[in-house]
């Protein structure tokens, strides 16, 4: 196993740390994701045979926030209801 840490923006609250957290874990070869909101920061075990960093930081991309400096659309989405 291997550890990975990027930051990650646009997330605003617990929900856009759950969305992301989820997302990161569906992918094959990730073991464990710590995600700091107050920091931005998301730490990675996974196993580099099955997933490299590029495709986790492509999973956040997809997910709606920004990852390693790269911009994405902003996963927030201001409504209550819909954040998450």
């Amino acid at each position: 196993m291997q550890t990975s840490s990027f930051f990650v923006t646009g997330m605003q609250c617990g929900g856009c740390a759950n969305k992301l957290s989820l997302a990161l874990r569906t992918l094959n070869g990730v073991d464990d994701v710590q995600i700091s909101l107050a920091s931005g920061g998301v730490t990675i075990v996974y196993d580099p045979a099955l997933v490299s960093p590029a495709r986790m930081q492509e999973t956040v991309i997809r997910t709606g926030f920004g990852a390693g400096g790269v911009d994405a659309t902003n996963g927030h989405d201001p409504r209550p209801d819909q954040c998450g």
